[in-house]
């Protein structure tokens, strides 16, 4: 997990929770009937938007698009301008013993293609195709996270209404009438505090970490095919750096 989720994370639940200690009786949030409400509703909710495939899918996706770890651009493409050099020096077939060292699946199955004589237009459909899908499978995991966040707040006021039915059946006793609304909101706390906190946000780094890995595969699909076509390493790394911001460019250290 990249330090800005950690950092989101432990700042917002922090001070959600500072605000209601030095709020003063912090054990009147707690309500379990709300919780049961706000997550089993979202969650009920969700299985009838969606299938049930996909909703379990959606937790592996998530995993993998908030704690795998990123290849950056710039290792990306200095490894890129490392294989043409070695490509361009001793054949492609000289990848072979580097492919397994690849360290990203996707790089070591294109590099395979190019040593395997690959016709060019058959590894670009082949590695495309991949990406169309994989961008889809993120796409339904960001509109399923985005679904639940829309549905976690309207069962936290769900659950405020059934409070207020119950609070406005006790009116003969004036005693209970604060406690009873305090509970009666708590739903819509929870409700709003789960969508924006986790569901919201997680659906936005998703959707940022697609990106990011559309945009690496990218770079490796346009690499192999000029390693292939038996391009200059300068001219692969030329057409690399085309992809990505002048400051990251700064940052490319090639070996040659």
């Amino acid at each position: 997990m990249d330090i800005a989720t950690i950092v989101g994370l432990i700042a917002g639940i922090g001070l959600v929770i500072s605000a209601i200690i030095m709020g003063g009786n912090s054990l009147i949030f707690v309500n379990i009937p709300a919780v049961m409400i706000v997550l089993g509703g979202t969650l009920a909710a969700t299985l009838i938007n969606y299938p049930l495939f996909n909703v379990r899918s959606v937790l592996a996706t998530v995993k993998n698009a908030l704690f795998h770890k990123e290849t950056t651009p710039e290792s990306l493409i200095a490894k890129l301008v490392n294989f043409a050099t070695v490509a361009r020096r001793e054949g492609i077939l000289a990848l072979e013993s580097h492919a397994s060292e690849a360290g990203d699946e996707f790089l070591e199955k294109s590099v395979q293609l190019a040593i395997d004589g690959t016709a060019p237009e058959l590894i670009k459909d082949i590695l495309t195709t991949e990406l169309a899908f994989l961008e889809d499978r993120h796409a339904m995991g960001q509109s399923i996270l985005i679904a639940m966040g829309t549905f976690a707040p309207a069962f936290g006021m769900i659950g405020t209404l059934i409070g207020l039915v119950n609070m406005l059946a006790t009116l003969d006793d004036p005693s209970q009438i604060g406690a009873g609304m305090a509970v009666a909101l708590i739903t819509t706390l929870y409700g709003a505090l789960i969508a924006n906190l986790v569901f919201l946000p997680a659906a936005g780094k998703l959707r940022v970490r697609t990106s990011n890995e559309l945009l690496a595969k990218e770079v490796i699909i346009e690499g192999i095919l000029s390693i292939q076509s038996g391009d200059n390493p300068r001219i692969v790394e030329q057409k690399l750096k085309a992809f990505v911001s002048p400051d990251i460019r700064q940052r490319i250290e090639v070996r040659r």
